[in-house]
């Protein structure tokens, strides 16, 4: 039954992935460990492990695309995986599940602020070595411990920024996220090795059930406004993991709240996004009477 639970687990992980670009680690470590009732230790170990193909892939994708850049992607990548190492090792230790949840709320909440913002263009720029060096060890670190949130912590940072292209920003950090993707299960095999060796059955269910769902989610990807889905996963990972930071506390009146706010922030991201799109047709309508008149004229 856990098996199957899992695989559901990385289907619907997945989706959010393939929809926003980010939080199937998040996704699917809060569900695994909601769901399935891993502890956030192995949760955190078979999501890596199962990472390690699809980050793979994904880097070297995005690297025939030419939407890579070397030398951001190794200053990101090599900090990133030492802080992902020990983050692994750290994670191995904690016998409270608060600290993972308290990551999990926070990277919930980032992805909530990341996705209500209005997209701006990106301006030119080039982030510092020093700057890559910081933002990856803390991502690694944080991505480790929580079980995902490479993303959520790197690709938000400096797509918050609006320093280079975001096909450029994604592409880079996907294909660091192989390093640290590796360096966690590095990690994970020093501290957990016994309990990789037990979870194997979940780490072949959580990838089965993501490769299902792969051609789903570049489905959703066309079909759904991103902004507003990223802001009901963002309200979701919070939903969820509030409960476990106060386990002693009644928590569905906040849980509500949260909804409510959330599903809020989706709608207004929904409204600006749809008069966007319609403000820009309106101004490709408006432009081509004159530029095909310019062209029967010349």
């Amino acid at each position: 039954m856990n098996a199957i639970i899992v695989a559901i687990t990385g289907f619907l992980a997945q989706l959010v992935d393939g929809g926003l670009g980010m939080g199937f680690g998040a996704t699917s470590t809060t569900l695994l460990i909601t769901l399935a009732a891993l502890t956030p230790a192995h949760a955190s170990a078979v999501v890596h492990v199962a990472e390690l193909g699809t980050t793979a892939v994904s880097g070297f994708s995005h690297w025939r695309f030419g939407n890579v850049d070397l030398r951001q992607a190794l200053w990101l990548g090599i900090p990133g995986g030492v802080g992902a190492f020990i983050g692994a090792l750290l994670l191995t230790s904690i016998t409270s599940p608060v600290v993972t949840a308290v990551i999990l709320t926070g990277l919930g909440l980032n992805v909530m602020r990341r996705f209500a913002r209005r997209h701006q263009k990106p301006t030119a720029g080039t982030h510092s070595r020093s700057f890559l060096t910081g933002l990856g060890f803390f991502g690694g670190l944080i991505d480790a411990t929580g079980g995902g949130g490479w993303g959520p912590v790197t690709s938000s940072t400096m797509l918050t920024l609006h320093k280079q292209d975001p096909r450029r920003i994604v592409g880079t950090v996907n294909t660091a996220e192989f390093l640290v993707t590796a360096s966690a299960t590095a990690g994970f095999i020093v501290g957990l090795w016994e309990g990789l060796l037990a979870t194997w059955p979940l780490i072949l269910a959580l990838l089965i059930g993501g490769s299902i769902a792969a051609p789903l989610a570049a489905w959703i990807v066309s079909r759904f406004n991103p902004s507003f889905l990223g802001v009901l996963v963002g309200t979701l990972l919070v939903v969820l993991n509030v409960p476990r930071i106060f386990p002693d506390v009644t928590m569905w009146p906040v849980q509500l709240i949260i909804i409510a706010f959330g599903v809020f922030l989706g709608w207004r991201s929904w409204r600006y996004e749809r008069a966007h799109r319609r403000a820009r047709q309106d101004h490709v309508n408006s432009t081509e009477p004159e530029s095909l008149v310019a062209t029967v004229g010349s």
